[in-house]
């Protein structure tokens, strides 16, 4: 069977209990593959009573997950990350068909999927609490780590799988059950994914595809316990504001608009290479993209010049062919991000390189990866994030120009310093304002240390312990054996220690 003949299967189907079902409702959308504008199929915008149905369900399934020891629940988890080690490339094709991205980032991102579950397969047999000193003798005092319950995942089109499993295997380990709302583009490969987790209980792992409403009414329900939210601000904001009604436990990862600094103690050729890819990974659709970057006065010439050259390399096309840059997502990323160039060039930036569409590719959502000279720090080009393949460039005449313009922002995702200045290195590490500083090594994770940020990037980490605690209620138990006598702070207080009068 093709991946086209599952995107066929899969169109209208849901994943409850541990099956694919045909939804019930009337509203149903098209996806469209990003590189050829075909139609891939078709997804159904879940009915009410089906959002219900699939909270009751997880509620069910976490209540008899959650009393698994940590360690049988681990061995299930290691058995899925080998078999998508596995089977990685079949999920990596219908990655590319449905997001666009090049097969070989698709795979990638279907390995970092096994690596994350792995880690907290393990983790979540070692963070399970800890013991403190006693303030009574003879009492023992300690903490417990408690699974929230239903976890409501809802996901970005850029990554689909490897945010879903960053998620989804800490809630799992933690003891939680979890239900998917994917983004529209990528709901039939995150239902083609649902084959990996077979082995699970039914109901523990559900997906429940749709429009914003379905993502809605699952944070709303008084049946789901904690939130993962990846997208915009203003979805991000609207869903804080649900949860902050009963006070629900939310992650929220909501934009970046990362700096990049050069300064002239960085190898350039070294530099120019990690700033295309900082700039055009998955063209530009990441979240941690370098979109503006700072380049010194002394070495910016020449930056710009072999950076347009390392651009001109690149191969765009059918992300199933030999290519380094896909399409962008939808029509709708396009527009957007072609409306953010147009208005850069009116605000009198130049364009090196790129800036339109290429001319041999007639269908798909194609545009050149861009070059932009001439950029001042007032455009709008390097206040928003443009979520496109373009590499907007400032000239800046000091390292502390550079601090100054990298913290003008209201993100704080990541940060990127190519230097091998020392002084400068730990300078960036003391007073860069963001949750992740790349120094000379753009855009690498550790699924052991967290990733997330500050100001409207959002609240909360993603992986390492931090990612973990996320779905985690803790307790303090304290217990005295002996139920003995409390009499140093119980009733009736002393004589000797009332407030003495005159």
């Amino acid at each position: 069977m093709t991946s086209l003949d599952d995107f066929a299967r899969l169109s209208g189907k849901l994943y409850v209990d541990g099956h694919w079902v045909a939804s019930s409702s009337t509203e149903q959308f098209d996806v469209i593959e990003p590189a050829t504008e075909d139609r891939l199929g078709r997804i159904a915008d879940a009915t009410d009573a089906e959002i219900d149905q699939a909270i009751d369900i997880a509620n069910r399934a976490r209540k008899v997950w959650c009393k698994q020891d940590p360690r049988s629940r681990a061995v299930i988890l290691h058995d899925i990350a080998a078999t998508i080690r596995r089977d990685k490339a079949l999920y990596a094709e219908c990655m590319t068909r449905e997001e666009g991205k090049p097969f070989k980032e698709s795979v990638d991102e279907i390995s970092w999927c096994a690596t994350a579950i792995d880690y907290y397969a393990e983790l979540a047999r070692h963070e399970t609490g800890r013991i403190a000193g006693a303030t009574v003798p003879g009492q023992f005092h300690f903490s417990i780590k408690e699974p929230l319950g239903t976890i409501v995942i809802v996901l970005p089109f850029n990554f689909p799988l490897v945010l879903l499993c960053w998620e989804a295997s800490a809630a799992l380990a933690a003891g939680n059950a979890v239900i998917v709302k994917p983004h529209e583009q990528t709901s039939l490969t995150t239902l083609k994914f649902m084959e990996i987790f077979q082995t699970l209980p039914p109901g523990l792992l559900q997906v429940v595809t749709g429009t914003g409403r379905v993502g809605q009414r699952l944070i709303a329900s008084s049946g789901t316990h904690g939130v993962a939210y990846t997208g915009s601000v203003a979805v991000g904001q609207a869903v804080a504001r649900t949860c902050a009604e009963s006070f629900k436990p939310c992650l929220i990862e909501a934009s970046g608009n990362d700096p990049f600094i050069v300064m002239p103690s960085a190898p350039l050729d070294m530099a120019v290479r990690g700033a295309a890819f900082a700039a055009y990974l998955n063209c530009g659709q990441v979240c941690t993209s370098a979109e503006r970057f700072y380049v010194h006065d002394a070495i910016h010439d020449e930056f710009v010049e072999k950076l347009v050259e390392e651009t001109r390399r690149l191969r765009i096309g059918n992300g199933l062919d030999q290519v380094d840059l896909g399409p962008l997502a939808t029509r709708k990323q396009r527009d957007r991000y072609e409306g953010m160039l147009a208005r850069a060039r009116q605000q009198g930036a130049k364009v090196a390189i790129g800036g339109g569409r290429p001319a041999d590719l007639n269908r798909g959502w194609f545009v050149e990866p861009t070059v932009l000279t001439g950029v001042t720090p007032d455009m709008e080009i390097i206040n928003e994030e443009p979520f496109g393949p373009v590499a907007p460039i400032c000239r800046v005449k000091s390292f502390d120009e550079a601090l100054t313009l990298a913290n003008r922002s209201r993100y704080g995702l990541g940060a990127n310093l190519y230097s091998l200045d020392m002084e400068e290195t730990f300078r960036a590490v003391d007073e860069i304002e963001s949750g992740i500083l790349w120094v000379n090594a753009p855009l690498l994770d550790n699924d052991a240390l967290p990733f997330g940020g500050r100001k409207l990037t959002g609240t909360g980490r993603q992986l390492g312990p931090e990612g973990l605690q996320q779905f985690q209620n803790t307790k303090f138990v304290m217990i005295d054996p002996k139920a003995s006598n409390q009499d140093f702070w119980w009733y009736p207080y002393k004589k000797e220690e009332a407030f003495k009068r005159g």
